[in-house]
């Protein structure tokens, strides 16, 4: 009985126990879930990190270039000229064609006969020349005339008997006599000349006549192939050498006042594998304007840049040819150096954010050369800093980032 009543006594110890434990269960429930909702929200509320694009600072080669596009042509151009007047024969060579300085003959003119002199125009020559000689007789008589009036005014003048008016009308009438005489005399000396020319050689045959290639080469264009009348100095055909080749340039006027000959240059989009090598031989003085493709008005000033790279890796390579030129400028094999969209402008100078630990950090640089996508960095970094890469307005000092894809 009395283990009963005991073990009674422990279960109802028991039930009090639980119910106490409950009824204090349900007392801190509320301020649990409350305490949970302040958790959520401040994690709600919490600024999380902004993500990044991230880069190191590294050192590395870096060169600044001046990038337009350019066009080839041969240093030494030769444009073959008629010597003579004629008929020009059909041309043997097509463009492309090889030829010898002073050997391979590149036209043949025949040159237009001299009309013979005939017994009817001989006879008008000569009518000619007996009306001059006539002439020249009249001439010759007024001069004298006019010659010893004026000698004997001048006697008069001197006795002053005369005056100066009349002296003035003597020397005029004098030298105008004697200019008519000379051009009589001329004209009587020109159709004596035709007459003895005419006498010499009445009937001349003139062999044709040979050009020859002033240079060797090729045949760089043909003006005209067909036989067909020329006259003299009229152009016939162009030849150079492909192998001699060099590179016209135009870039803007500012660009070109930093380039000094002997500037390397480098010249891609040429058709072969691999740059080609260039020197810049000449910068032209004076500019010219150009308009751009979007209608802008451009100072522009051309550069002449020498082939280094042999022929041989070059055999494509010919004349009025377009390539893509990279005027070096400036260059260093080791360099500090960030991409170009970590930067902004900070007043005057420039800045970048810097990632420590996991906040950025704004860090004022001071940058040298830029070569477009990277710039380089004289101070404010090291090796191995990460910087922001365009930061934007969203970045602000302090505050937590993250790289973007981590």
């Amino acid at each position: 009985m009395k283990e009963n009543l005991s073990s009674t006594s422990i279960e109802a110890k028991g039930a009090r126990r639980a119910g106490s434990a409950g009824s204090m269960l349900r007392r801190c429930l509320p301020y649990v879930g409350l305490a949970g909702v302040v958790v959520l929200i401040t994690a709600g509320l919490w600024p999380r990190p902004v993500p990044a694009e991230i880069a190191s600072v590294s050192m590395g080669p870096l060169r600044t270039v001046v990038s337009e596009e350019g066009k080839t042509r041969i240093r030494q151009r030769y444009t073959v000229s008629a010597p003579v007047g004629g008929q020009l024969r059909r041309f043997p060579l097509k463009p492309g064609a090889v030829v010898l300085s002073n050997e391979t003959v590149v036209a043949t003119i025949d040159p237009v006969t001299p009309p013979v002199l005939d017994a009817r125009s001989r006879g008008m020559a000569e009518a000619r020349r007996d009306a001059a000689s006539a002439s020249v007789g009249k001439y010759r008589a007024s001069h004298d005339f006019a010659a010893r009036e004026l000698k004997r005014l001048e006697g008069l003048f001197q006795q002053q008997t005369i005056s100066i008016q009349d002296l003035e009308r003597a020397r005029l009438a004098e030298a105008s006599a004697a200019e008519e005489l000379k051009a009589g005399e001329g004209a009587l000396r020109q159709i004596d000349a035709e007459l003895i020319e005419f006498s010499r050689f009445p009937a001349r045959v003139v062999a044709p006549v040979e050009v020859r290639a002033p240079a060797s080469g090729r045949v760089l264009r043909v003006f005209e192939e067909n036989s067909r009348v020329v006259s003299s100095g009229t152009p016939l055909l162009e030849i150079g050498d492909p192998t001699d080749l060099e590179v016209v340039v135009e870039v803007l006027s500012r660009d070109g006042a930093s380039i000094l000959p002997g500037t390397r240059i480098e010249f891609e989009q040429w058709g072969g594998t691999g740059p080609l090598q260039g020197t810049v031989r000449l910068v032209e003085p004076a500019a010219f304007t150009k308009i751009s493709a979007l209608g802008v008005e451009e100072q522009r000033v051309r550069l002449v840049a020498d082939l280094t790279t042999p022929p041989e890796q070059r055999p494509t390579l010919g004349d009025n040819f377009r390539v893509d030129a990279r005027v070096i400028t400036w260059e260093t094999e080791r360099g500090m150096k960030i991409p170009s969209g970590a930067l902004f402008h900070i007043g005057n100078s420039a800045g970048v954010f810097l990632v420590e630990g996991s906040r950025a950090r704004l860090r004022q640089v001071k940058v040298g050369h830029s070569s477009g996508a990277e710039v380089q960095v004289l101070e404010g970094v090291k090796e191995g800093d990460e910087v922001i890469i365009y930061p934007g307005n969203r970045i602000k000092e302090g505050q937590r980032v993250s790289r973007i894809g981590s």
